[in-house]
């Protein structure tokens, strides 16, 4: 029972642990990027199979899909394809580092960084040649 005047004890929210890996800070974007990166690379695989199984069905059907991958929106498609795959390989370095490297998780934010870094060169490299490619003559 409360005693009359006596101050109402508060509630407080639980702290938010620190130093975890997935809470809404770089753990978590990579994190997010890796699966979508991921899903994106496993469709396109599901349809290069596919439209490659048609050679042997129909070689007229296989050069008419082939014929559509040669125009601009495929190959800003291939752009993108290689922007997934790039992050998706550098990051799965840094998640076998994570995994394997005894002071891997100091380290993850750091490493996270560092694909970004390398994953924007590799792009730099890329993108310019490919959308010369795309279009140029």
């Amino acid at each position: 029972m409360e005693t009359p005047g006596a101050p109402t004890p508060k509630i407080k929210a639980p702290r938010r642990p620190a130093g975890t890996l997935y809470r809404g800070r770089e753990g978590m974007w990579s994190w997010v990027l890796h699966r979508i990166t991921g899903v994106a690379i496993y469709f396109f695989l599901l349809v290069h199979i596919l439209d490659t199984s048609l050679v042997r069905l129909s070689p007229e059907a296989y050069n008419a899909v082939i014929g559509t991958y040669k125009t601009p929106i495929m190959g800003l498609g291939e752009l993108a394809l290689v922007i997934a795959i790039g992050y998706h390989a550098l990051n799965g370095l840094r998640i076998i580092l994570i995994d394997f490297w005894s002071v891997g998780t100091r380290y993850q934010k750091l490493m996270w960084y560092i694909v970004l870094i390398l994953w924007v060169i590799l792009i730099a490299g890329f993108a310019p040649r490919q959308l010369m490619h795309v279009f140029g003559s």
